[in-house]
């Protein structure tokens, strides 16, 4: 499908391609939906090529939709993905200039984003951003950290629906990908007792994480997808799950803090499958509460266990996917709330 087909099928107000020659500024800013307030837009820095960088910013910016919705957040959803410059930013100064020309850019264009962090980038580097412009979010939130507690509550969650279990001590948990995220969401399944297998495109980071928390397994990041568990925790960089690979994962529930693990086509075979899915922007919502709320890691995680709950009390109800309940109850919101108009 072409950029502008999608872009209409999936109800996207503009994309804009962002570029600044000195700084090495090359970015793809999506705003999926302002409907019920400013797009908030998670800002990732990627070694992506463009055409990846644009979809990865369309796939994100209506996650972000969804999910502000289901969290009961006045925001819509945005987001930015900026490429690597090609001299990186290892250099300070290269690094504030980066993230400074994002902010003037974003300021001149007056779109009513919200800039927070994401992938590949700090809060130091969003207090750069917030010299140049108001609209950010997130300086001050371990925004990684409080993300992957949130996952976890999540799929303590969704266990008592998939599963039947009440405790996650036993339980087999597949994590793929532990960058802040999967090592922050790893640490509290062990301390529960899950039983990991953990993988990561860079072996030596499972293997490190493996070291410090003990008895745990092991695999290289593609044959993670064929290991026997009860959960797969996907939290990589999204689509890690392609439709073909279905037909090998051995798990029954699928609960990670990736955006898009699965495409359409994807949650429709994983359904087919009778495997439980639930969708990032439901499950790894902790981070953006907090830091648009200033709620503490705690209660942004209550929050993320309280809303998955009232999704799969829904699911069971009417004997409905839970990812498809999921969408259903963020598209309500957009619907009720947009329906009042702006003051």
């Amino acid at each position: 499908m072409l950029i502008l087909e999608e872009m209409q099928a999936r109800g996207h107000e503009s994309l804009t391609l962002l570029h600044h020659a000195p700084s090495g500024l090359r970015a793809a800013l999506a705003v999926h939906s302002r409907v019920l307030g400013p797009a908030i837009s998670g800002v990732r820095l990627l070694e992506e090529e463009e055409e990846l960088a644009v979809r990865s910013a369309l796939d994100l910016s209506e996650s972000l939709t969804l999910k502000a919705a289901l969290a009961g957040l006045n925001y819509g959803g945005g987001a930015c993905v900026l490429l690597m410059p090609e001299s990186g930013v290892e250099d300070p100064h290269a690094r504030e200039a980066l993230f400074r020309s994002l902010g003037r850019e974003v300021r001149q264009l007056q779109t009513g984003v919200v800039l927070t962090e994401d992938i590949g980038v700090t809060p130091a580097d969003i207090a750069f951003v917030a010299q140049e412009t108001p609209s950010t979010l997130g300086m001050n939130t371990d925004t990684g950290t409080v993300t992957g507690y949130g996952v976890y509550r999540g799929m303590k969650a969704a266990a008592r629906y998939a599963l039947r279990a009440e405790s996650l001590r036993g339980v087999r948990v597949a994590v793929l990908g532990l960058g802040a995220v999967g090592r922050t969401l790893a640490r509290h399944l062990h301390r529960e007792g899950a039983r990991l297998t953990l993988a990561d495109t860079f072996f030596d980071r499972a293997e490190k994480l493996a070291q410090e928390l003990g008895g745990v397994q092991v695999v290289r990041a593609p044959e993670l997808l064929d290991a026997p568990c009860d959960v797969l925790a996907p939290c990589g960089y999204g689509h890690s799950i392609r439709t073909e690979d279905v037909p090998r994962l051995q798990c029954r529930l699928i609960a990670g803090g990736e955006h898009h693990p699965l495409t359409r086509a994807g949650e429709d075979a994983v359904r087919e499958a009778g495997i439980t899915y639930v969708p990032d922007y439901a499950i790894n919502a902790a981070g953006l509460i907090a830091a648009a709320s200033g709620q503490s890691l705690e209660q942004a995680g209550e929050q993320v266990y309280q809303t998955v709950s009232r999704i799969a009390t829904v699911a069971e109800q009417y004997k409905k996917p839970l990812h498809i309940v999921a969408r259903k109850m963020a598209e309500r919101r957009i619907a009720l709330i947009g329906s009042l108009g702006h003051a």
